[in-house]
C-alpha cells in the first residue's frame, strides 16, 4: 500500500514537472489532477490492506443457522452491528439484535462482541471520524458454554488500512467465528 501511495505521489511530480502537455498554467489540468489524486485514494483506502482475524477458536460444534446478537452500547460503532449481520448472512446465518437480558428464550446461541474505536483525521478529510481498531466476537449457547471466538486487532502501523470501512475489517473476523478458519 506504501508503495502505491508513493508511486501515486511521483506520478503527480512527473505529470506536474513535464508541464501536463504544455498547460501548466491552466487551472483545469490542475484540477483534474487534484481529482485524479483524490480518486486514486479513495480506491487506495477502500481496498488497503486485508484485515485478518486473530486468536480463533473453535470447538467443532454443528454449524450455526440462527443467532441472537447482544447489542452493545459500550461499542459505539454505529456501522458495527450492520457489518457483522451483513457478514453474517453471507455466511448463511440469520441474525437478530437483542438489548442485553431480553430474548433469553427466542435464542438458542448468542453473539457477544466488544470492540474499541480511535478517532482520527482520514487523508483529505477535514473532520474527525473513528473507525475500528479492535474487537473480539464470541458465541455462546443460551447456558452460556463457549461455541467460538474470533478477533480483530488493527496493524500497529496502521497507514491507510487504518481507514478501510468496518464491515471489511469486521468481515474475516465472522467467516473465522463461524467456519473456525482464519483466512
Amino acid at each position: 500500500m506504501r508503495k502505491a501511495f508513493t508511486a501515486l505521489i511521483v506520478a503527480v511530480a512527473v505529470i506536474t514537472l513535464t508541464g501536463l502537455g504544455g498547460c501548466a498554467l491552466s487551472p483545469v489540468p490542475a484540477w483534474e489532477l487534484l481529482k485524479g489524486a483524490g480518486t486514486a485514494t479513495s480506491t487506495a483506502l477502500a481496498t488497503a490492506a486485508p484485515a485478518k482475524a486473530s486468536n480463533t477458536v473453535h470447538h467443532g460444534d454443528a454449524p450455526v443457522r440462527t443467532l441472537c446478537i447482544e447489542f452493545n452500547r459500550n461499542a459505539p460503532l454505529e456501522d458495527l452491528v450492520p457489518a457483522m449481520q451483513a457478514e453474517l448472512k453471507g455466511q448463511g446465518v440469520e441474525s437478530r439484535v437483542y438489548e442485553p437480558g431480553t430474548g433469553l428464550q427466542q435464542c438458542d446461541v448468542w453473539l457477544r462482541y466488544v470492540a474499541t474505536i480511535e478517532w482520527g483525521v482520514p487523508p483529505l478529510a477535514s473532520g474527525y471520524r473513528a473507525n475500528l481498531s479492535a474487537a473480539s466476537l464470541s458465541l455462546h449457547r443460551a447456558d452460556g458454554t463457549l461455541l467460538s471466538t474470533s478477533s480483530y486487532v488493527a496493524e500497529e502501523n496502521f497507514g491507510l488500512a487504518r481507514w478501510a470501512g468496518t464491515r471489511n475489517k469486521i468481515a474475516p473476523v465472522v467467516k473465522a467465528l463461524i467456519t473456525g478458519f482464519q483466512s
